[in-house]
């Protein structure tokens, strides 16, 4: 039976949004456990996290007084009652099963060439110019481009539904602070009314985006497996939040890590072939999801300690990725590491369904990034965001010529 209290992880510590890696490998070897914040259990080795991703004695939904305590009260309440990614069986398979038919192999294929389009349009004033950011230029306006196409949300709406998207980034960290709240309401309040009156227009007028996608899907269904009006809204707005926040940190946190390993840049420079797994590797070095959380349902016995149902559970991605019990060399940058089980798109049934999309994102911007820019150099100070949920940037500044 353990005696000695846990480390306390503090999410919100400096050291932690600056560079929670050293504070990882302190929990690791510290135990299998440690404390969070009231009521939370913190896991972060990678044999531990990897079972419990699948674990059904750790559940996705949370009771509303969870919620209340985390965000406040206001319409984000009810935004993660409905939502794909705080759902359990059935409703979790149920809504999954019509979302992923809006993912179809064609409606990928698709987005593939829409992609190559847009990422030589963002390149091209900075390649002219010889200077460029690689998150305002890139990482960010991509996948917005990106998911507005694959969500039906006409061009000409992008600037006016970005900023509501990045607002409602705010409440999914772990703990809302008490001045985010009443922003992140807003923006879920404002998004469930622009996605309904779209939904109507897609209802008189079918296309071949993912809310045509849903509608249909939703209408072959059996009545008792078809999506609500309001899951279907509010899932579209998960789905276009989650399709350009994550992929932003992936490309953004991608090219800082080439910029800081010049050696692992020139190698993927040599070989282009190395772009697969050089992006699974930029997952695992700097996971865009650095964790997630649970409650649990039933009693779970870890490192000699039991976690009593109505706890919350949190799993460190990040620091799983970065286990040296599982990862050789894991603060080592290596694009063609292989082979390379991170758990950034989590996993079980709620593996990311859009894992795919981001991967050929990624390699795109990469790819094209690489082969048209002849310099690819630091050009002044990187600036980081300070979250421990999400890992990214503000800046990447880099010479192109």
């Amino acid at each position: 039976m353990a005696s000695e209290l846990p480390l306390r992880f503090n999410s919100r510590a400096p050291e932690v949004l600056s560079d929670p890696y050293p504070v990882y490998a302190e929990l690791r070897a510290s135990g299998p456990l440690s404390r969070g914040g009231p009521g939370q259990w913190v896991i972060s080795r990678y044999a531990d996290v990897v079972p419990l991703l699948r674990d059904r004695r750790l559940s996705h939904e949370y009771p509303p007084e969870y919620h209340e305590f985390s965000i406040g009260n206001g319409p984000a309440n009810s935004f993660f009652q409905r939502i794909i990614l705080d759902r359990d069986a059935p409703d979790h398979t149920r809504l999954r099963r019509l979302m992923a038919k809006a993912f179809s192999p064609r409606l990928v294929q698709r987005m593939h060439d829409f992609i190559e389009e847009q990422v030589e349009s963002l390149l091209a004033p900075g390649l002219d110019g010889g200077l460029f950011d690689a998150v305002t230029e890139l990482a960010f306006p991509l996948p917005v481009m990106v998911v507005c196409e694959l969500v039906g949300i006409p061009p000409v709406d992008r600037d006016l539904v970005r900023p509501h998207a990045i607002q409602l980034a705010k409440a999914f960290a772990l703990y809302v602070a008490e001045e985010d709240r009443a922003a992140a309401h807003a923006a879920v309040a404002w998004l469930r009314e622009y996605i309904g009156a779209l939904l109507d227009e897609r209802g008189r007028h079918l296309g071949d985006d993912l809310l045509s996608q849903m509608l249909t899907a939703e209408v072959a269904e059996e009545p008792q497996a078809r999506l609500s009006r309001e899951e279907i809204v509010d899932n579209t707005i998960f789905l276009f939040f989650a399709g350009f926040e994550t992929t932003t940190n992936l490309i953004a946190t991608s090219c800082a890590a080439l910029l800081g390993h010049p050696r692992e840049l020139a190698r993927l420079r040599a070989d282009p072939g190395l772009l697969p797994s050089a992006v699974d590797e930029f997952l695992r070095y700097d996971a865009p999801i650095q964790a997630t959380a649970r409650m649990a349902v039933e009693e779970i016995e870890i490192g000699g300690r039991t976690i009593r149902p109505g706890r919350v559970v949190v799993l460190l991605l990040g620091s799983a990725n970065h286990d040296e019990e599982r990862f050789e060399d894991p603060e080592r940058l290596d694009v063609s590491r292989s082979p390379n089980p991170h758990v950034s798109f989590g996993g079980g049934a709620h593996h990311c369904l859009g894992a795919g999309l981001a991967r050929i994102e990624a390699q795109v911007a990469l790819g094209r990034l690489l082969s048209r820019a002849p310099r690819f150099e630091p050009a002044g100070e990187v600036v980081r965001i300070p979250s421990v949920t999400f890992r990214s940037y503000a800046s990447v500044p880099v010479a192109l010529r």
